[in-house]
């Protein structure tokens, strides 16, 4: 299982937290009728706290299944309630209430298996004309995701580092597909975030907060560790050009979609 960094997480903060926020403005507006609102995967708090914006006067749980998480959720954001739930285990997700007005998943999804199981789950959790809301990312064609796989997969690393399917999303018509079948009504977009960072390193230290984690986990001693970000790091001065003052283009597309029960 993977250890989740909040503080590592956060050092893009603004940048993560912006598709939640794009997410949240195709809510239904804080009318009265939005009584209870699910987060899931919810972090350390930040996309909870869009929700707060959103409905300041409405019930909000946040669940994720990092303690880490938890934890830095609960110390920012004492006015929004917090659990523990992993909602890959069908027990715990069932357990859960059936009568939100609102369930939101913001950069969650990709870690879970099963969608075709997962996301009529999540529908499940809404009362009748209730709204999902989900964003996910799709950055696979992106060169940082095909560095990652390509030197994972390469025999130096393809015996000693996990080679099960890290991200679990289905393509967009796979999910046009389940959501035909599933809701009343619903709606699937995707943009790409053109994001300025710093330098080749804050690449990295963007990675290390995601999708290096897992590897640099699985890796026995800080050697290892050090090696295999050196690789990386080698390939990301190569695929990402420089601007005129030293800043990097860092594209990052992200697919989004809302249900109605």
């Amino acid at each position: 299982m993977v250890v989740w960094d909040s503080q590592q997480y956060l050092r893009f903060n603004k940048e993560r937290t912006q598709p939640s926020r794009d997410l949240a403005a195709q809510l239904p507006p804080d009318d009265g009728t939005v009584a209870r609102v699910l987060d899931i995967g919810c972090g350390p708090g930040n996309s909870t706290a869009v929700l707060r914006e959103r409905y300041p006067h409405a019930t909000i749980l946040g669940i994720d299944n990092s303690p880490e998480m938890i934890d830095a959720a609960r110390a920012a954001h004492p006015d929004i309630d917090f659990a523990l739930c992993d909602v890959s285990k069908p027990d715990e997700l069932a357990a859960l209430p059936h009568d939100f007005d609102v369930v939101f998943s913001n950069a969650c999804i990709q870690w879970v298996p099963d969608h075709e199981r997962l996301v009529p789950a999540m529908l499940g959790l809404l009362r009748s004309g209730g709204v999902l809301a989900v964003q996910t990312p799709m950055n696979y064609e992106e060169p940082i995701h095909r560095i990652i796989k390509e030197l994972v997969h390469s025999p130096a690393y393809a015996d000693r580092l996990p080679q099960s399917r890290e991200f679990y999303n289905l393509t967009p018509p796979e999910y046009w597909e389940l959501l035909h079948a599933n809701a009343e009504t619903f709606r699937i977009w995707k943009i790409t975030y053109m994001h300025t960072l710093p330098s080749h390193e804050a690449i990295m230290d963007w990675y290390r907060g995601t999708g290096l984690r897992p590897y640099l986990q699985a890796l026995a001693d800080d050697g290892e560790r050090a090696a295999f970000e050196r690789a990386v790091f080698e390939r990301v001065r190569e695929e990402y050009p420089t601007q005129s003052d030293g800043s990097i283009i860092f594209p990052f597309p992200r697919f989004f979609f809302t249900a109605v029960r």
